[in-house]
Formats: structure tokens, sequence, C-alpha cells
């Protein structure tokens, strides 16, 4: 069913809520097992109010992916076009950010996305993909600068993923690791089997502390406001 035109200022704020309490339901619940009538009764909408807010059930599942990659691809295209190192270290930090502030968006996506079929399962997929890419471009550039050995382009960046992405099946927000700590552990891992010398890794933290330190204009955060005036300094 398609949303009036002429929002109200509140509208995108409650619709962005409705998704989140979607995939609260959905992550709890089960998507197969949950109704637009059990959506409602959360937020406390009728059917006919709710369908203002949203396209359909199926579209739920996009717009709770989207609340995790539209600022994930955001932040990574601009981690990629910056002048730094170490942008993968960068780049994993604000991955492993949005899944530990994500979680129940993410569980919903990995496990409900086949649900999906034709305009929307590709919608999905291409996002997807598109983060693939940005991860092989930046592991491509590292083995282009000696700093990686000559890896099979697709596996490096599988292995990236794998170690990241099943982060959320384990991860507690509240635990005794944080996104930088695993951000840190990770990378050492990835990059020692990586590396083209041992000289490559020693540094990277400390580069990747400075860039944080002397830019805090360019929150790792994927949904914090990134200052496109410090890009580049």
């Amino acid at each position: 069913m398609p949303r009036p035109p002429g929002h109200g200022p509140g509208f995108e704020v409650r619709r962005q809520k409705i998704i989140d309490v979607a995939a609260s339901l959905f992550a709890e619940q089960g998507y197969a097992a949950t109704s637009i009538n059990d959506l409602g009764r959360a937020v406390g909408l009728a059917k006919g109010a709710l369908y203002y807010y949203i396209v359909s059930k199926e579209n739920l599942l996009i717009e709770i992916q989207s609340r995790v990659m539209r600022p994930l691809l955001s932040r990574a295209r601009q981690i990629a076009e910056l002048d730094e190192d170490p942008l993968l270290r960068l780049l994993s930090e604000s991955l492993l950010t949005i899944i530990f502030r994500r979680l129940d968006h993410i569980w919903v996506y990995e496990h409900d996305y086949r649900s999906l079929s034709g305009d929307e399962l590709e919608t999905l997929l291409g996002r997807r993909s598109d983060f693939e890419d940005l991860v092989s471009g930046l592991l491509a550039e590292a083995v282009d600068q000696g700093i990686f050995r000559a890896l099979p382009p697709r596996l490096a960046t599988l292995q990236f993923l794998n170690l990241h992405n099943h982060t959320y099946q384990w991860v507690r927000p509240e635990g005794q690791w944080d996104a930088a700590f695993l951000s840190r552990e990770y990378c050492a891992t990835l990059f020692r089997g990586f590396g083209a010398s041992d000289n490559a890794l020693p540094d990277v933290e400390e580069r990747a502390a400075v860039f944080k330190r002397d830019r805090p204009g360019l929150p790792l955060d994927p949904e914090a406001e990134w200052q496109p005036a410090a890009v580049g300094g």
C-alpha cells in the first residue's frame, strides 16, 4: 500500500522506531511467526495506521537491513576515500560498531532474507555486494602496496567478512569486549596472516589511534556525523 504524500516532520522518526521494534519482534519471535497485528500492538497502531508508515511486512526486511547497511556503506565509502592508513583497520572498527548497536537488525536479515524474492531480494543482496566490493578494493590496495602478500581476492574478502560478520551470533554489547578491542584482535589475526613481512603489522594500532585522536570529526561510528571538511587533512 503506497504511503500518502505530505508526511509531517515526525514521520521519519516514528517510521524508524517502528522498524526498530519490528527488528526486535522478528528476532525474538521469528519473522514468519510475527504478524502485522503483532507489530501494530507493539507500536500502538491499528493495522491501517501502521501501513501509513510501512509498505508491507516483506519490505520491513529491506528497511531493517537499511538501518545497518545505509550508514555502514556511507561510512565505508568515506573511509575508502581517505588518504590514510590503515584503512582496513578503520573499516573493521566501523563494521563492528554497527554490529554491536544493531544486533537484532543483523540477526533478522541474516536469518530471514530467504523470505524475500524478486526485486526486494535483489536490493538486499546488492547492498551486501557493494560492501564486499569495498572490502575487496582495500585488500587489493594493500597487496599492490606490498603490505599484504599476493592473495586470492575473493578468499581474502571472505576471510575478512567471516571473522567480522559472525560476531553477531555470540557478542554481548554489555560484555567485556567492545568494538575497538575486537577490531584490534581481529585485525592482528588477519594482518599477520595476510602480511607480506613481519614489518607490516606493528604500527597498525598506533596509526589507528593517531587517526582517531587527531580526527574526531571523522568518527568510525557509521551513525555519527562525518565532517567533510576534515577529509584529507
